[in-house]
């Protein structure tokens, strides 16, 4: 993606790789003369896999104030600790661009909404990493090996698991349960670990893009869940390679499950490349009323139903809409969910 962005700009460019040895050593601790004399007449600096450098963040620190004719790129595979790296000493000095796996609007420009729609129960089963959408008939082997190896890279090599051994029925736990609430005391019980233990590690599986959570609204009305939380992963197809399951939608029991990961997690990426900064939240009682997925924007709630099958009706449940009366409510199903997803 860089080298595509890079060719439309006449600059000349200087290109470090962080995973060679020479360039680690060069950037670890440089001056902004050292710096300068590195970059020659580069107008662009492009720093690729950076976080392997160590003190990078105050490296391009010092582009940004003492050569500020100097644009910095700089990427990373792993987000948990390019983050750790940049965060602080480039406060205020940075934009920061997530990329996610390939989302629905980005398929639908590619090749257009009716392709993308016939390929819709392929998407629920195999994900949209990059590599499984351009490998066709190759999904559950690269996705094995993904689940595998991408899961617990970041964690495993930043030394942050104490008990790793813990990780693996985290998350399988975590893929059993989507749609449902989760409970961290559950879990601990189910994996032989502790509650901080298993809090822990969702928080590092969330900050390494695996997983995301979503809390539960609660506005003190009276039988609301007040400190819920569901909990969802970015990609359908990971989710399917953590519990070993490819079963086709027709065979399937968690179709439903499925159809709402698919969906939350398509909206997510949509929300963030539009820079929408609505809030988001599911909604249940004591009673087990509940929504779904809901969005909070400008001060209005838009409440969502996920169903499967366009046959299956939903209404909204009298107490929220008689504690929530500035809201709207629309049920998604698998014939009308372009609409939640693109416009």
């Amino acid at each position: 993606m860089v080298n595509m962005l890079l060719a439309e700009r006449n600059e000349s460019v200087t290109l470090f790789n962080g995973d060679e040895a020479d360039v680690r050593q060069l950037l670890r601790d440089p001056t902004s003369t050292r710096l300068k004399s590195l970059i020659g007449d580069g107008k662009i600096v492009v720093v690729d896999e950076a976080q392997r450098i160590e003190n990078i963040g105050l490296t391009i620190k010092l582009f940004t104030d003492q050569i500020k004719e100097v644009q910095v790129i700089a990427t990373g595979s792993s987000a948990l600790e390019l983050a750790a790296n940049i965060n602080e000493p480039l406060t205020g000095r940075k934009y920061e661009y997530t990329l996610l796996p390939l989302s629905f609007g980005e398929m639908v420009d590619y090749h257009g909404l009716l392709k993308e729609k016939r390929l819709l129960e392929h998407r629920m089963l195999y994900g949209c990493y990059p590599e499984i959408v351009t490998s066709p008939g190759e999904e559950r082997t690269l996705l094995s090996l993904l689940a595998d190896s991408y899961l617990y890279k970041d964690l495993l090599t930043l030394g942050q698991l104490n008990k790793p051994h813990f990780l693996e029925k985290i998350v399988r736990a975590l893929a059993l349960q989507i749609g449902s609430e989760v409970s961290y005391h559950e879990i601990a019980k189910l994996v032989g670990a502790d509650n901080q233990t298993v809090e822990r590690y969702i928080d590092l599986l969330e900050k390494s893009y695996v997983v995301f959570r979503l809390p539960a609204l609660s506005r003190n009305v009276r039988n609301e869940i007040k400190k819920g939380r569901k909990i969802y992963f970015y990609d359908n197809g990971i989710r399917n390679a953590v519990i070993g399951n490819f079963t086709p939608m027709d065979g399937r029991t968690d179709k439903g499950a499925l159809w709402e990961n698919f969906l939350i997690s398509e909206r997510y990426k949509k929300r963030l490349y539009e820079g929408t900064y609505a809030k988001h939240f599911f909604w249940r009682t004591t009673q087990q009323q509940e929504i779904d997925y809901l969005e909070e924007e400008d001060g209005k709630l838009h409440a969502f139903e996920f169903k499967w099958s366009p046959k299956k009706l939903a209404s909204l449940p009298k107490t929220f809409a008689a504690n929530y009366p500035n809201s709207d409510f629309t049920v998604i199903n698998s014939e009308n969910y372009e609409h939640f997803l693109l416009s």
